[in-house]
């Protein structure tokens, strides 16, 4: 598989992202040895210094009805209509990738309060939204003790997984069913991308790799990205 290098230009249609990410899924816990390895490495990079890749023809939010951590009915397209939105696709039982994910966002959240970079009024508008790739152990209850350990503002969903594969499809998040293997462990495989939508356009126009962004990314974008404006 051909991996893309720093050369690769900046902006990337929608189209070549669905490309690359049908390739990459991440062997994201419970497993030994290769198992903990991605099926193909495709990186994105689009320079030295940037973690964002911008789409040139972005995203639609996905329709999406799922629960919440509250087991209430959660419309995304509709809760986070006109706001800025970061969206991840994981489970709480990953080993790695996914709270590390989640751990970079939450980091770069309060080091941009600490800093005073944002108002607090302003950086409430961001909606950090974790859908789980594992409805049947993330209970609503699970993914609320698990992300209020990371940041109690953000938003968990769970629910009917054909549901939550195939939004992650039309965002070019490949889902797989969780697997238990024989050593007892459970391994789910799913894309590692984070995506920004706008709030202008409520449309995903920027896309991280959730194994290679950190915090000081975040911390870097997030002020841009509660705007609208390209990271």
């Amino acid at each position: 598989m051909r991996k893309l290098t720093k050369q690769s230009t900046k902006t990337l249609s929608a189209a070549a992202v669905l490309t690359a990410a049908a390739l990459t899924l991440s062997a994201c816990g419970g497993g030994d040895g290769d198992k903990k390895q991605s099926v193909a490495d495709v990186s994105m990079e689009p320079g030295e210094d940037k973690a964002a890749t911008v789409l040139d023809r972005p995203f639609k939010k996905p329709d999406l009805v799922l629960k919440d951590t509250h087991g209430k009915k959660y419309d995304l397209r509709e809760q986070t209509k006109g706001k800025p939105v970061l969206l991840y696709y994981g489970y709480t039982n990953c080993p790695d990738v996914c709270p590390l994910t989640m751990s970079n966002i939450a980091v770069a959240k309060k080091t941009l309060l600490q800093k005073k970079t944002v108002t607090k009024a302003e950086l409430d508008k961001l909606q950090v939204v974790f859908v789980t790739t594992d409805p049947e152990r993330d209970t609503s209850k699970e993914l609320g003790t698990w992300l209020k350990a990371q940041d109690p503002e953000f938003i968990g969903l769970t629910g009917d997984f054909p549901t939550i594969q195939a939004s992650g499809r039309t965002v070019g998040i490949n889902v797989e069913p969780t697997k238990k293997l024989k050593n007892g462990k459970f391994e789910s495989m799913h894309g590692t991308q984070v995506i920004a939508f706008s709030p202008k356009s409520d449309a995903g126009y920027a896309v991280y790799n959730g194994k290679d962004a950190t915090a000081k990314d975040y911390e870097q974008d997030i002020p841009k990205i509660l705007k609208g404006q390209n990271p």
